[in-house]
């Protein structure tokens, strides 16, 4: 069987804003999925230790209050999160993550802000993944679609039903049938296997960065950079 016929893990993290290197987890989920379909989940309510912006509760629903009363402590979800995904990786299992940048890169600025080991050093310094990261995919390999990129508008374009959406677990499980969607409208991404794909992915969102640098610099913004490093900045 291809990659997308196999289980795959949904990763998802709502949080206090889009910094990945300032903002702080809210909630967040891993999803376990066979088919598509989910066989078990994790979910985590943090008390992130910091103010959520007004703006940030509009989107996924919890307040300071909310997070106080009923939130963990944020190191022990750091910890949590990190430990379940290195497990999934160390069996061979792929997590997929909408835009995986930002959440991989915000969860590795939890851990490094509370002391904890990084993904890396708990895979045995080997690097972390594989990842299946369908907003980088799709960019990829349907460049030239026009639109919004967001999960919603691609969970659209390949007809997958998005119930609760800023909502960490369906977010997650969205994720996974937005790339099992994808591999299965091009048959070249489901035929890649894992490592490859993610080896991919790492080309695709280097040269997305460089020509969207370059775009940015002809607009005017003479020292505009952007971050080449997929899926850790």
């Amino acid at each position: 069987m291809t990659w997308h016929e196999e289980p795959l893990i949904g990763f998802d993290l709502e949080t206090t804003g889009t910094d990945p290197a300032e903002a702080r987890i809210v909630t967040a989920a891993i999803v376990e999925t066979k088919g598509g379909e989910p066989v078990a989940s994790r979910r985590w309510l943090a008390d992130p230790g910091v103010p959520i912006p007004a703006e940030a509760a509009a989107i996924h629903g919890v307040t300071d209050e909310r997070a106080a009363a009923l939130g963990r402590p944020a190191r022990e979800v750091a910890e949590e999160i990190a430990a379940t995904l290195a497990g999934h990786w160390e069996a061979g299992v792929p997590v997929v993550a909408y835009n995986a940048c930002f959440d991989l890169s915000l969860l590795s600025a939890e851990l490094r802000r509370y002391g904890l080991p990084p993904l890396r050093e708990r895979l045995g310094g080997e690097e972390v993944g594989p990842v299946v990261d369908p907003y980088t995919i799709d960019r990829a390999v349907d460049r030239y679609r026009k639109g919004k990129r967001t999960l919603a508008a691609v969970c659209q374009e390949y007809g997958v039903v998005l119930d609760g959406a800023h909502e960490a677990e369906a977010d997650a499980l969205a994720a996974v049938r937005v790339a099992r969607a994808i591999a299965v409208r091009h048959p070249g991404v489901a035929e890649t296997d894992p490592a490859r794909l993610h080896r991919d992915q790492v080309r695709w969102y280097g040269e997305w960065a460089a020509g969207f640098q370059k775009w940015l610099r002809k607009q005017g913004d003479a020292t505009a950079v952007v971050d080449p490093r997929w899926p850790l900045r």
